[in-house]
């Protein structure tokens, strides 16, 4: 009987935890870190706000852990070849609300909320720069990764938190079909040496024909 109860009481705890991990990482995608409340937290949990506290030990803390967890989930269910595409979506897809694709719509959302909290998107974006990277056979992948995913991070930035028109309400699709194709060839596309950029060619070019 003693077990039986111990058991019980731990897959409750269990259930508890995950609830409040689910309700945290819905508020902060759609909210931020500032504007989703503890109470707000617990009350889509179904849970009283000193078992937050009791779990997590503090909203910095469950925070760090939705962050961590949301960024790992998508890493681990999606292949590399297919991260573009899916973090893309993910931002574009219902303002970047809907579950397993809310990781980097709660780094927008949270961005500039203290040193902390910079600390836990800093370590997810390095997690998606990371894989991205892993992409591409150029000397410097590591900054085209950067790159291509600040540029995913401003197109979202426009789209969920700033809502500007017409990006706000354009089609995923329309988005994906102009955007992932160039984010392809950022990652590894044309050469690195000036000598060969398309400004040095056009020059030249003009050089030549003077």
């Amino acid at each position: 009987m003693g077990a039986s109860t111990s058991e019980g009481r731990r897959r409750d705890a269990q259930g508890t935890r995950l609830r409040l991990l689910e309700a945290a990482s819905a508020l902060f995608a759609e909210r931020g870190y500032e504007r989703a409340t503890v109470r707000d937290i617990a009350d889509r949990a179904g849970v009283n706000q000193a078992l937050l506290f009791r779990y997590f030990g503090s909203k910095r803390a469950l925070f760090g852990e939705v962050v961590a967890h949301d960024g790992e989930e998508q890493l681990r269910h999606t292949a590399p070849d297919e991260l573009l595409e899916a973090a893309l979506r993910g931002l574009l897809g219902h303002r970047g609300k809907e579950r397993g694709n809310r990781a980097l719509a709660t780094l927008l959302r949270s961005v500039g909320s203290g040193d902390e909290i910079g600390t836990a998107v800093r370590a997810v974006s390095d997690d998606y720069a990371r894989v991205l990277a892993s992409l591409s056979d150029a000397d410097n992948r590591a900054l085209r990764a950067d790159l291509a995913l600040s540029w995913m991070l401003g197109i979202g930035m426009m789209r969920v938190v700033v809502g500007k028109e017409p990006l706000a309400d354009a089609a995923p699709e329309e988005v994906c079909g102009l955007v992932l194709p160039a984010l392809r060839t950022l990652l590894d596309g044309p050469p690195e040496d000036p000598e060969q950029s398309p400004r040095h060619i056009s020059a030249s070019s003009e050089t030549s024909a003077v």
